[in-house]
């Protein structure tokens, strides 16, 4: 089996491919919406469907459990720990394996699981461990799954081809507290709902086993897990250390319903604030998929870090909004749209960066290590969040968010106006 040769090299150019004869793919890779890319894409549809479902309805079943603040914040935390891991496996699982999708597959069916327990659950410990069950599976799929999007379109199409992904994520958390509402409205419990949520969970699993082609001109790697995360080129290093630094001030989005519904309990009833913290969490959801694809279309085409700048300041503005006590109709309004512009921003194009960075055959490895990075950030910054708000107050959290995810900022702004800053694409 012919094997294509990339050279190593530095700078923002590194990994980029070039088409060669043999490449099974390369009629389909002359447009950057391929099966494969498709089938990615509806596949986060409906998995995000799913997780949004549960992560809609997860404050008030944990206010029904009688749980604090500080629980939530253990439970993201955690969960985005676990996650952090199974991704940094996964990653050297996906280089290693000779065959990707199995595993993407794997991970997308497994977490279908995670619902049934949530929805049983009669204590916060239980809904713990379900959120971790999905977490777990998430990471193991997601390096696997950014390889086979990478792999399926040429370098000039990077920000479309995960800006599309992104996009079609936050579609179906648009569309899941929508459907919470509907739901709720109708007389179902929130274990009703969650439970519906395995649902499309399984759809996910089967977009990508039905749509998406793999490459078959890969050699797999066979580095030792122990030795397989270090020999990145200095600028992926440098991309890391300010993603990481962003993600340490980076929580849980469940807070800003959480948040939400505790600064408008005063002013109406519990239920009326529980409806109108999801109604918000919809328009955050609106604004990052907005976001997630027109940044990916134009990291294409302008300074990538730039863009991930104006991401990170976005999310410290809307943490600076709770940080301040906002309580408001239009005050929360404009922390769900700052929140949402932000992680719609910054998601699709931290891929699309890392993916320029990265050689082909380190893929995987490469997004497991980005993902433990920032996930490692938002385990500390959701525990973090919850317990200062739980013991100091909203203020001391979400301060405390704000100058880190400042401090991120600034030092991804000193990369993009540096000597090896990404240049426009003509």
């Amino acid at each position: 089996m012919r094997r294509l040769r990339r050279p190593f090299r530095r700078g923002p150019g590194a990994g980029r491919a070039e088409t060669r004869p043999g490449n099974g793919l390369e009629a389909a890779r002359r447009t950057w919406l391929t099966g494969t890319v498709l089938g990615i894409g509806v596949a986060s549809l409906f998995s995000d469907i799913s997780h949004e479902t549960v992560t809609a309805t997860l404050p008030a079943l944990l206010t029904s459990l009688g749980a604090a603040p500080g629980a939530l914040g253990t439970i993201e935390g955690l969960a985005d720990g676990l996650s952090s891991l199974a991704k940094l496996y996964g990653g050297w699982l996906a280089d290693r394996l000779r065959r990707r999708k199995p595993l993407c597959v794997g991970g997308y069916g497994f977490m279908a699981l995670s619902p049934v327990v949530i929805a049983a659950a009669g204590h916060w410990y239980v809904v713990l461990a379900g959120r971790g069950l999905a977490w777990i599976s998430r990471g193991l799929r997601t390096p696997a799954r950014k390889a086979l999007l990478a792999d399926a379109v040429t370098p000039d199409a990077y920000g479309r081809a995960f800006g599309f992904e992104r996009a079609m994520d936050t579609a179906g958390a648009i569309l899941a507290p929508a459907a919470v509402l509907l739901l709720l409205h109708a007389g179902l419990t929130e274990r009703s709902v969650i439970l519906l949520s395995v649902l499309p969970a399984i759809v996910a699993a089967l977009a990508i086993a039905l749509l998406v082609r793999e490459r078959t001109d890969r050699t797999p790697l066979r580095t030792p897990f122990y030795r397989s995360f270090g020999g990145f080129n200095p600028p992926f290093r440098r991309f890391l250390a300010a993603a990481g630094l962003f993600g340490l001030g980076d929580f849980a989005d469940t807070f800003y319903i959480l948040y939400a519904a505790t600064a408008l309990s005063p002013l109406v009833s519990p239920a009326r604030a529980a409806t109108l913290s999801v109604a918000g969490y919809t328009l955050h959801n609106v604004l990052y998929a907005s976001c997630s694809y027109f940044g990916g279309w134009a990291a294409d085409r302008t300074n990538k870090r730039i863009l991930l700048v104006a991401g990170y300041l976005a999310a410290a503005l809307a943490a600076g909004c709770m940080m301040a006590g906002v309580q408001s109709y239009l005050g929360l309004a404009l922390m769900f749209i700052l929140g949402g512009a932000g992680v719609g921003l910054y998601e699709a194009v931290e891929d699309a960066v890392a993916a320029e960075l990265l050689p082909c055959e380190a893929r995987g490895r490469g997004f497991g290590t980005l993902a433990i990075i920032t996930g490692l950030g938002d385990m500390i910054s959701s525990a973090a969040v919850g317990w200062l708000w739980a013991i100091v107050g909203p203020a001391a959290a979400f301060g405390t968010a704000v100058v880190l995810m400042t401090a991120g900022a600034a030092l991804m702004l000193r990369q993009a106006l540096g000597p090896n800053r990404c240049k426009p694409r003509t």
